[in-house]
Parts: C-alpha cells; structure tokens; sequence
C-alpha cells in the first residue's frame, strides 16, 4: 500500500539524517557516542516519524517541536525556503542546554509541507564548567549561554556572525561549530529527501498516509495493553542531593484508553540542576511505558497520545524558568523512568526487570591546551542493568534513559590530555537473584594537565530497586588519587585537577531478580 510506503520512506528519512549527522560531526560525543537524534514533523508541528536513537529525545522532541512553532507563532516568525532555526532553551526544547535544535521547513510550491528537526548535545554550551552540566547551579544562567529561537541560516547561507556569537562562548569552538555544521547538513539531507517524497506522491497522499500512521501506532499500543491489569499503582523514589533525599512520587492510572501518570506529591523545584523540564519528564514516562509493551510500534504521536501525564506547575518534574536543569535531563530522567517501572512492574507482574544503574555518571572535564586552546571532555559511564524474568542482567552497559555508546580509550586520549589507567568490569557489583544483575564499570585515568573536573552522578547511598526477593546492586563511588593520598567523593561535585592525579570512577551494579537459591555454609 501506498500509505505504509510513504510512512516507511518517512522514517528512514529520520533514521538517513542521524546517519549524515554522525559522519559529518566532529565532536566524539556525537561521531562516537552518538548523542543525537531526528525527526520528522508535519506543518501544525505534529510528530509523523522519528529514528530511534537517545530515548531522552524520543519523547521530548514532541513536546519540543510544538513549544517551538508555538513561540514562531507568537514571535511572528516564520521560515522561508533554505531557512533554518537553531535553539537550545530547554524550556523551549524540552531537554537541556547542551541538546542544540535545529528546525528546517521544507516547502512545496509557496506553502510549508513539514518540518525537519535534529537535536544533538554539544559538549560545551558555555558556562562556569567545562562541559556546562555544573553541579553547584543555582539558576540556568549558571549552566551555559541561553539560545532563544533564532534563524542559522536565511536563505541557504550560514549567519557567521550569529555563529561567532555562539562559538565565542563555547570552550571548544571548534568542535562546537563542527557539530552545529553537522546538524545543518542532517537537516539539508532530510529537506531533500522530504522534497523527493512530495516529488513522488502528491500531498493528499502524503498527508492521508502520515495519518493512517499515527492512527496505526496509538492501535497498536493500546492493543498491547489489552492484557494489563487496570487500576492505579504508585511508587516512590530518591534521588541524593547534597545530605538530603528528594521525593519523587507517582500515581500510574491504566485504563482502557491509555496511561495517566501523576507526578503530584514530588519535590517542589530545587536551586539545583536536578529539576528536569516537563518535556524529558513524559520522555521517561514514555520511555517506561514503551518498553512494557510487547510490540513494535512506529515512533509518532500515536504512540505518544496513549500516555498522559501530570507535574505540579514549579516542582521538580516541571519547574519555572530559570531554574536551573541541566541534570534533570541525565540523573532525575534516570529516576522517573525508575518510578514508572516500579508501578509497571504492579500492573503487569512477572515482566519488568529490577532496576538498573539508575544513573547516567555524568564526567565532564576540561581546561586549557598548551597553545592556549580550551577542550572539553564529556562522558556518561554506564553500569549493571538489572535482572529480569528469564536472563541476567548485562554488565557495564548503559541503561535506560541513556542508550549512547562509550567513547572508546584510544579516541579519548587522542582527543583529550588524558591517559586512561583501568576500563574493566566491577564483577561482584551486580545484586544476587534467581536471575543477578548486571555488573558495573571502573574506569581510571589520569590528567597530564591541570583540568576542572565536574560529577553529576547517583546511587551513591541509594540503591537500585530489586523485584520479586532480588538483592540490590552495589552503590556507585568516585575516589582521585593525589600524591599518594585516596580521597573519596560525593555523587556530585566539581574538582580542580594537578597533572599526574588520578580520578576513578566506580559505576553502580543492576539488582537481581528473585529470590536468589539458598547456599548453605560450608564446613
């Protein structure tokens, strides 16, 4: 049928677009790990596709697309062939400063027929902290340079001069203006491609077919949920923060026509970067929810439309700008996503692993070359993922909200005055089970020049919720070696480096799964 193959190019277009941004990108973080994603929008800012890349992305892009077009709409602002828009406003975007925007329409004739949308983290956007996620913020403005919605390119040509605005207040420009030139040319591959759709088939076909789409996914989503348990199931969960423990609480309503999620009863906002914007709260939600069900299912509004969910206004999963966010996009993402599992794992009993890592790890670091030249190293550790019904958990992978590669040892001391000292597994870090959890990761190295090291981490004196009688996971550690001396350290902290230190990171197991077998003692 003509519809399914309209959908299928559609997708691929998303999915050739994170392929092009990758190859052109300079930065290891997007050319290795991959920290990016696509998608494709039709004119009133819906989602028709989307590639399956960061799951962080994956539902905050909706929310994003739409708040984007909505200030346009506001803002008077309209973009023209050959135009696009570039922001990076998480009360905008849906996700954090470092996750840069970029938005192209593509026309047919005089009239916009979609949009095309990228969002890739780049590793500096400004700020006091190398790598701009900084542990101690109190308000946005001290985690990097806010970007409202502004046009990169008029007509086809690249705006230098706003881009020497940015690049200017980046630490890296260079890789910066390499990964926003990456993200230009993805979107200029998805213009074409979209171009030669309408080129094929005629808009009513067009539009018919991206509607039976979403008509088909939120079909096929309820249709495999038929078999849960309705109701109301809650949970509650921590994240650490300083020497107190921050609530998160949620209320899961599964009923015949979706998933209501109410997040009433969580922390009120923090001056502290762990407020996450509402856009990655329904991105974890989505994400939990997505992966309960049993089927494939496109990535388009259909999906999204089965999930409702609810944060107070100024809380923790919803704050008012300009608190500050940026780890709301990596730790408190981890966390809600633990929430809704727990409540999952209620509802459909006997098919919801016990709980992974529950932490990005984020390392940022940095400072300044022998030539004077700023660089910035960014780097999220995986961990243990948690037993589940029917196998182990895996070791040292990352888990849940994350799903980006690592960077490989010989890029990051290519790249970086780094020398990587230990990359292993933390065996006998993963929690004991009828199924264990997956082990975690030690990874050392030492700094051959001064450097600001900066740690967004968790599970540190929590620890990974276990299922069914499992044993939880080992909590997390960092320790720097200094002249002999250990010290250890909190989960979130900043630290000035002198040549020769050494910093380990020590990454939490996965929980197992069922009450592990009983061993009797040895004589």
């Amino acid at each position: 049928m003509n519809w399914e193959l309209i959908s299928k190019a559609t997708e691929y277009t998303a999915e050739e677009m994170g392929v092009a941004l990758k190859r052109s990108a300079f930065s290891p973080n997007i050319k290795e790990r991959m920290d990016h994603s696509c998608a494709i929008l039709d004119s009133r800012g819906t989602m028709v596709a989307q590639a399956e890349h960061i799951p962080v992305h994956l539902g905050s892009f909706r929310i994003g697309a739409l708040n984007i077009l909505n200030w346009m709409c506001s803002n008077s602002m309209s973009l023209s062939p050959g135009d696009m828009l570039l922001t990076n406003d998480p009360y905008i975007t849906g996700t954090h400063l470092n996750d840069v925007t970029v938005l192209a329409p593509v026309y047919n004739g005089s009239k916009t027929m979609c949009y095309v949308i990228s969002k890739a983290h780049i590793v500096d956007v400004g700020g006091p902290v190398y790598g701009s996620i900084n542990p101690s913020a109190k308000t946005l403005y001290e985690e990097g340079i806010i970007i409202d919605p502004v046009r990169i390119l008029k007509g086809s040509r690249l705006d230098s001069e706003i881009l020497s605005i940015l690049t200017a207040n980046f630490k890296d420009p260079q890789a910066a203006a390499g990964d926003l030139n990456a993200q230009i040319a993805a979107n200029r591959t998805g213009v074409t491609r979209m171009n030669q759709l309408f080129q094929r088939y005629t808009p009513s076909e067009i539009y018919d077919a991206w509607e039976r789409s979403v008509k088909r996914s939120r079909d096929l989503a309820l249709h495999s949920m038929r078999k849960w348990r309705r109701g109301c199931f809650s949970a509650l969960e921590h994240l650490e923060l300083g020497s107190s423990l921050i609530p998160l609480k949620l209320k899961l309503e599964v009923s015949e026509e979706g998933i209501g999620a109410d997040f009433t009863g969580t922390s009120s906002q923090l001056e502290s970067p762990l407020n996450a914007v509402f856009g990655v709260t329904f991105s974890a939600t989505m994400f939990s929810v997505r992966c309960a069900m049993a089927s494939e299912i496109p990535v388009n509004e259909g999906l999204f439309s089965v999930v409702q969910v609810y944060a107070d206004p100024a809380s923790l999963l919803n704050p008012a700008k300009p608190a500050p966010v940026s780890g709301g996009n990596v730790e408190t993402a981890q966390r809600v996503a633990d929430l809704v599992f727990q409540a999952l794992s209620k509802c459909v009993p006997g098919t919801i692993p016990s709980g992974s890592s529950g932490t990005m790890f984020n390392v940022m670091i940095g400072g300044l070359r022998e030539n004077g030249s700023g660089w910035a190293y960014y780097e999220t550790i995986g961990g243990g993922n948690g037993g589940r019904p029917g196998s182990d958990g895996v070791s040292a992978v990352h888990s849940n909200m994350t799903n980006t590669r690592n960077t490989p040892v010989e890029v990051a001391e290519r790249e970086y005055p780094v020398l990587f000292t230990r990359c292993s597994v933390r065996r006998g870090s993963g929690g004991r089970g009828i199924h264990s959890g997956g082990d975690g990761i030690v990874r050392s190295f030492k700094v051959l020049t001064r450097a600001r090291l900066s740690i967004l981490a968790d599970r540190f004196r929590t620890r990974p919720y276990a299922l069914e009688g499992g044993k939880q996971g080992m909590p997390g550690k960092v320790k720097i070696v200094r002249r002999g001396a250990v010290k250890l350290y909190p989960s979130k902290f900043m630290e000035e480096l002198e040549p020769g230190d050494e910093v380990t990171l020590i990454t939490p197991g996965g929980s197992g799964y069922g009450k592990p077998p009983h061993k009797p003692r040895r004589n």
